[in-house]
């Protein structure tokens, strides 16, 4: 690694490129060396200027977060790859570990996290915001103790729903089975997936997979 550490700032928002740009600038071992506006930028970017850390947002238009990681690490697998994302969901956290990233932050964290996770990353360690490190100690636990393990953050019915849906049910038999309308279920279902940030039934069964439900 160079004397300071070379990072890439990764992110379709101007705003949140300027506001990380002079935050992270103002520290004296560290140098911004590029911006890029999608994943297809970083990955090119990160070729021609080799940064120590790259700072990459998930939802990016074009090749989005997870892509550009999964390229970046396996053509410069010494590159260090920081998510810095809005996105709380289990699905982004361990699917951008699965790629390679070394952290994962959250846009609401405070800014001394933000330039503590840089230094720890390019260090070669690994920094996961707490409340996602929670998310993984806890999907380890469910694993290793076999346990089926419902959502703190959804209601039990919204568990209810999320357990039947895994399994393959339809709206229509899921409101059978539990006797309300399809409507509701239809409701509950549209509920569920805003609070756990996913968008299709895909990401609804691998999510409840990690939680142990299937």
């Amino acid at each position: 690694m160079s004397e300071k550490i070379r990072v890439l700032i990764a992110d379709d928002h101007v705003i949140v490129r300027y506001g990380v740009r002079q935050l992270l600038a103002a520290e004296p071992d560290i140098e911004i060396v590029g911006e890029a506006v999608d994943g297809n930028q970083a990955v090119t970017l990160t070729g021609e200027l080799q940064p120590d850390v790259v700072l990459m947002d998930i939802g990016m238009p074009d090749m989005d977060g997870l892509a550009a990681t999964q390229q970046i690490k396996a053509n410069w697998p010494d590159v260090h790859v920081l998510a810095l994302t809005m996105h709380r969901s289990e699905e982004y956290f361990f699917e951008m570990l699965r790629k390679g990233a070394s952290g994962y932050i959250l846009k609401g964290a405070e800014t001394s996290d933000l330039i503590y996770a840089v230094r720890v990353v390019a260090q070669g360690g690994v920094f996961l915001y707490p409340t996602m490190a929670q998310k993984l100690v806890q999907d380890y636990l469910n694993v290793v103790g076999g346990k089926t393990a419902v959502d703190p953050q959804l209601s039990p019915r919204e568990n209810e729903i999320l357990q039947l849906l895994a399994e393959g049910y339809s709206n229509k038999e899921i409101a059978d089975k539990l006797v309300i309308s399809p409507s509701t279920v239809h409701t509950h279902r549209t509920n569920l997936m805003q609070k756990l940030g996913l968008s299709s039934r895909h990401e609804l069964i691998q999510y409840a997979r990690r939680r142990g439900l299937l």
